[in-house]
């Protein structure tokens, strides 16, 4: 064999190459997929003499640039939804002065977890020291009424709102419903741009949904995302079907509208769950039915009233069910019955099973105080029950639920002034003898602030007992707490909405002379 020159080898290697690479163009174009010419259809192959087979293996998949711009083409359009209904959300500012020598206490807000968590001792507030709260809201009147959530403006002494346009204007706080978290508010104008209002009862899960606020103080910040369960009931929000969206809500959301594709408000941004803070795809907002509700008496009356039957109930598992004869778990069992409550006038006892509320079948304990929370006081009702696994029905006539006694408490001059009690951290109140006659206890103590580590006890609350010793006047509860070592743990009997419940609270040191 003759030895090939190297030039020669080359242009050999060279062809060789050439026309490899020929080969594999043609494979690659003979796989893609004629395409047809702009605006036009594509030609069907021609199955003359072909016999019709059932499909195996891999299928041509769409094109994906086509698959692309034919989903964004789908997408809801948000911008005329903003340019609309944007310039009606309002951002609420709220300031309050804090008590001197409480130490600052920060908002309860998730944005104010971040300072909690590097400054877990803030210094003591000053005696002009101020605490500020960032919000949302929106304008239902062209004459200045807007809606807002109560934690947004509670314990304000200044609330200031700010357009979308730059204007301000001085807020005053109408009234305030702790039980649903709304709160209305009036500012003086006229002619201003106002939301147009929609029905949640409409409202889909799977449906688009969008909210405007002010996340972080930014202030006309929209975001959207769908409706993810609708009727959620939430701990100590017993009155409010929420509405579950995976709508990237954040502090200074709070207050702001959820609106649908048509521009409508269907609910109040309220509450996210959250282990951050932050968002993290789990929203709630309140019904805007239910807020118009409360807002609608607040405006007439200043508070919100509701029928109250009287009974402490708990869910059926079918265990229960089982147990009281039912062949399933519709209705509530009746765990308590208050004495002297119209549901113990009616006949009412432990162990009942209430399968409906004048001719309304309650599904779940999760219906029943809502139906009955919207009956008004007074009105007659026929219960349909489950006794001994026999029916009957009852009458009742309902009686009014009790003011919500931090609102109750404002607006009593009957009160004693507000006393602190620095080795519990708590600030209290007597309540008024018509309050406790409403609630139905001997006596009781109104928590009107928390500072420092008080555990679990919330504004609201109302102390009726300290280690199970019942005391008649404030500076008997003081006494008794005096005299607990400092470091040591008293339990206190607190009276929480309904419920009564024991809640355990470290003393603290002896105040300073």
């Amino acid at each position: 064999m003759s030895e090939v020159p190297p030039l020669s080898r080359s242009a050999a290697s060279a062809r060789r190459l050439a026309l490899g690479i020929a080969v594999l163009l043609m494979a690659a174009l003979g796989a893609c997929e004629e395409r047809p010419p702009a605006g036009g259809a594509p030609a069907a192959p021609s199955t003359e003499g072909v016999p019709a087979a059932p499909a195996s293996g891999p299928q041509a998949q769409p094109d994906a640039g086509a698959t692309a711009r034919a989903q964004a083409s789908g997408l809801p359009d948000f911008t005329v939804l903003v340019e609309r209904q944007g310039p009606a959300v309002v951002n609420v500012v709220t300031t309050r002065k804090l008590r001197a020598g409480a130490g600052v206490d920060l908002p309860d807000d998730p944005i104010f977890d971040f300072f909690r968590r590097f400054m877990p001792n803030p210094p003591d507030a000053g005696p002009d020291s101020k605490g500020q709260g960032i919000g949302s809201g929106f304008i239902i009147s062209g004459d200045g009424f807007i809606l807002t959530n109560a934690h947004v403006v509670a314990e304000a002494d200044e609330v200031v709102v700010r357009l979308a346009d730059a204007r301000e204007f001085k807020g005053k706080i109408v009234g305030v419903d702790t039980r649903t978290d709304v709160a209305l508010l009036k500012v003086t104008a006229t002619g201003l741009p106002t939301v147009t209002l929609g029905n949640s009862e409409n409202l889909k899960v799977g449906e688009w949904v969008a909210a405007i606020g002010s996340p972080f103080g930014f202030a006309n910040t929209i975001t959207a995302g769908i409706v993810s369960a609708k009727g959620r009931s939430l701990p100590d929000e017993s009155f409010v079907p929420f509405i579950q969206t995976d709508v990237a809500v954040n502090p200074g959301n709070s207050g702001g509208p959820l609106l649908n594709l048509r521009g409508e408000v269907v609910g109040i941004n309220s509450a996210i769950y959250s282990r951050t803070g932050g968002y993290m795809g789990v929203s709630f907002a309140i019904p805007i039915e239910v807020a118009l509700d409360v807002g609608k008496q607040l405006q007439q009356t200043g508070k919100v009233t509701r029928g109250r039957l009287g009974v402490q109930i708990q869910a059926l598992t079918p265990e229960l069910a089982k147990s009281f004869k039912l062949e399933d778990t519709r209705g509530v069992l009746v765990a308590s019955v208050e004495p002297g409550s119209p549901a113990a006038k009616a006949g009412l006892q432990s162990g009942d099973i209430i399968l409906s509320f004048d001719g309304k079948p309650v599904q779940n304990a999760n219906e029943l105080p809502r139906i009955v929370a919207a009956s008004k006081p007074g009105t007659p009702v026929t219960l349909e029950i489950s006794r001994n696994g026999a029916r009957r029905q009852v009458k009742a006539t309902l009686a009014e639920f009790p003011t919500d006694a931090a609102t109750a408490q404002q607006a009593s001059p009957e009160g004693k002034q507000a006393q602190a009690s620095n080795r519990l951290g708590l600030t209290v109140r007597e309540l008024a003898p018509e309050q406790r006659k409403a609630l139905g206890i001997g006596y009781g103590l109104l928590v009107e602030g928390v500072a420092g580590q008080a555990g679990q006890i919330q504004r609201g609350d109302i102390i009726i007992a300290v280690n199970n010793v019942y005391f008649r006047t404030i500076d008997e509860f003081n006494k008794i707490v005096q005299q607990q070592p400092p470091g040591g743990i008293v339990a206190l009997l607190v009276r929480r909405g309904d419920a009564a419940l024991y809640i355990p609270i470290r003393i603290g040191p002896e105040p300073r002379k």
